[in-house]
């Protein structure tokens, strides 16, 4: 399979971008008439003001960084690099406002739907977008239009990340209280694990020994998630919080 013609990946890849908007929408609604009681700060203007900007600074510092170190120009955006700089963004936020409570459990479900659309998206930029994998000899290798059969690693993460949306949806249909009011930290840990072990199949410079700065951003995410999972408070008390 061949795809190379500059403007129809780019074209494809922002109606993938759009999309992956949408459907990030659609979860939020749909989590909404599940009858479920998630924290009403995650909606109010400031915390929305301070993810927007934390998450467009993490996307292009990131993103850029690991095309300079990696001997490549330019500008660029990274989904991980968002994805951090609205973790720290919101913390921020939150300990600058007084906030103690958890509030990202509403973004779970819109997280990994929107990463497993907008990747696609990815995979139809082709070279241009600097997403795609190593050389490989499998069956499943993509010339993306130079000849060289490569790892499709932007479609290995979206498939990842639908599996996650899938187990998430049936946890909510089963009122798992734990999965849902923790579900922004695990889909954290699995999206950093899963993230850290696809990196090994990218052309990205490295920064310590085999390891480039999308590996070390995804340890500190997975860390991240580790310690509020570690934290979170009891089934019990969650099911008496969370569930209508």
């Amino acid at each position: 399979m061949l795809y190379s013609p500059r403007m129809g990946g780019a074209l494809l890849h922002t109606l993938f971008d759009v999309v992956a908007w949408l459907a990030a929408a659609a979860a939020v609604y749909w989590l909404s008439r599940q009858g479920l009681r998630f924290p009403a700060q995650s909606f109010e203007l400031p915390y929305i003001a301070a993810l927007v900007f934390g998450a467009g600074i993490g996307a292009y510092l990131f993103g850029s960084a690991n095309l300079w170190l990696s001997g490549e120009s330019g500008i660029a955006r990274s989904v991980e690099g968002a994805l951090a700089g609205g973790i720290v963004a919101i913390e921020l936020y939150k300990w600058c406002a007084g906030i103690t409570m958890r509030t990202g459990a509403r973004f779970a479900l819109p997280l990994a739907l929107g990463i497993a659309i907008g990747r696609i998206g990815c995979y139809f930029a082709g070279l241009d977008d600097f997403t795609y994998g190593t050389p490989t000899a499998l069956p499943f290798g993509h010339d993306f239009g130079d000849g060289v059969l490569r790892h499709p690693v932007q479609l290995y993460e979206s498939v990842a990340m639908a599996v996650f949306a899938l187990v998430y949806v049936l946890a909510v249909l089963n009122r798992n209280a734990f999965v849902i009011t923790n579900g922004f930290y695990l889909v954290l840990a699995y999206y950093g694990a899963q993230r850290f072990l696809w990196e090994f199949l990218k052309p990205y410079g490295t920064l310590i020994g085999p390891l480039t700065l999308f590996h070390l951003l995804s340890l500190s995410i997975l860390l991240y998630a580790a310690v509020m999972l570690a934290t979170a408070p009891k089934a019990r008390r969650l099911q008496n919080e969370l569930l209508a």
